[in-house]
This record gives C-alpha cells, structure tokens and sequence, in this order.
C-alpha cells in the first residue's frame, strides 16, 4: 500500500481513534497538504500498522493492516562509536537494514564523548528511518556505555556473537553466517585503529568468535553497515531456501 508513513506512541491510538501530535499534524497537513478525508499509515513500532484517515485534529483508524516486514532472526549490533556524525549513518542504515537493537559502546580508541542529548537524536533518526524503509518495529538504541561493562552483561549462546577483527588469519563473517543456525545474531564491530589486544580477549572469554570482513581494512561507519547486510542478506535468503 504506496501510503506515507508515521510512527505514532502506544498512548496516541485510543480505541478507533488517533490523537495526533503537533508535529505530526504539520507533516501531514503542511508538508504533504493532506486534507481531512486522505489516508496514511500508522505503525505503532512494536509491530502493529494501521490504516487511518484524517479528521480534523486527529485521525480514524480504519482498519489494521496485516503485513509483515521484519527480518526473521533478532540481528544486535554492537559498535564502537565513530569519530564526527558517523553514528547518524549507522543508525539510519542499519534501521533500514532491520537490526533489531543497537548497542554503541566506548572502547579503549573511541575518540568520540557523546553528550546526553545524542540518544534522542539517534532515536529520532531511527523513526524516520523505519517510516522510510516500511519497517512495523523501531530499532532499539542504549545509551553509550563502556565496551566492558556490556560484554560482561550481554547474554550470548554459542554460535550467536561474532566480533571483527583485522589482520587475522580468520573465517570471513560470510562463511559463519552460512551456517549459522541460530534465531539470534549479535555482531561487535570496532573504532578507528581497532580493538586493543584486551578486548578481543574479553570478547572471545564471552564466547565471540573473531571474524574477517575482508582483506580490506573499512572504516568504523562502513564495517558495520558491510556485515549487517552479509547477516540481513544470508536470513533472507535461508528464508527463501
């Protein structure tokens, strides 16, 4: 169905009805001059979509929408944060890609000190992105925390966790993702320079396998977008299989 799309809060769908907020009265209204009577389509981010038709300051739910987008198996990233913007680019991509949750890390070469009001911003991103890309659920995004504080809290089975590394004479990602079994896939990637020779070791303890993203050496905004499409792509295809 070739609708626009809103991402709309729990709170806002009340029985039949939507309560639209003002910023999404203005897009709807001003920017793509609906009038009372157009249609467009609500998701709620955590799966639901909803046909709805513009009253005056709100909106009817017509019916609900029976589709399904979302990728098979739960896909985590774990990133150590780029330098400047890049995050943006991560998050916008990686929505679109389906990752489930994002969790950006500080490493020991983070060069990056993030300020409180990053997160919103990272948020905001990933509900225009998942508008854009047709997506029912928003990606989750945690607040920056330290590299070893999250592997020690991260809950991971063997076989799910791969971590890149460089310069190792190592499987590609590629031919572990061929077998890979699992419903969930969990892929840490590094900063500028690399992960230090104890973080590695922290993550293998945990039960990460090293992995190779190639011969090339990729910068920490393309590594991740590079091996979230090899895990999107081999689930779809072993969906198709």
């Amino acid at each position: 169905m070739n609708l626009n799309r809103i991402v709309i809060e729990k709170k806002q769908k009340q029985n039949q009805k939507i309560i639209l907020t003002q910023e999404q009265k203005h897009y709807l209204k001003t920017v793509l001059r609906y009038q009372t009577g157009d249609k467009f389509i609500a998701i709620d981010g955590e799966g639901k979509t909803y046909l709805a038709q513009i009253e005056l300051d709100q909106a009817k739910i017509i019916e609900t929408i029976q589709e399904s987008t979302e990728i098979s198996k739960e896909i985590i990233l774990i990133v150590a944060l780029p330098k400047g913007n890049g995050f943006d680019e991560i998050v916008r991509v990686s929505t679109e890609l389906g990752v489930k949750t994002i969790i950006p890390v500080i490493s020991a070469r983070t060069l990056l000190k993030p300020s409180p009001n990053k997160l919103s911003r990272w948020q905001k991103i990933a509900q225009e992105a998942t508008e854009q890309s047709e997506r029912q659920i928003i990606t989750t995004i945690t607040q920056p925390k330290k590299y070893k504080t999250v592997m020690e809290n991260m809950e991971i089975s063997p076989g799910e966790g791969y971590i890149a590394v460089t310069r190792q004479k190592i499987p590609h990602l590629l031919t572990c993702l061929t077998t890979q079994k699992k419903n969930k896939i969990i892929i840490v990637t590094g900063p500028e320079g690399g992960w230090i020779e104890d973080e590695i070791t922290i993550a293998v303890n945990k039960g990460f396998q090293p992995v190779s993203l190639g011969k090339r050496i990729l910068r920490a905004v393309t590594a991740p977008i590079f091996a979230l499409s090899l895990a999107v792509g081999i689930t779809e295809k072993q969906l198709e299989s």
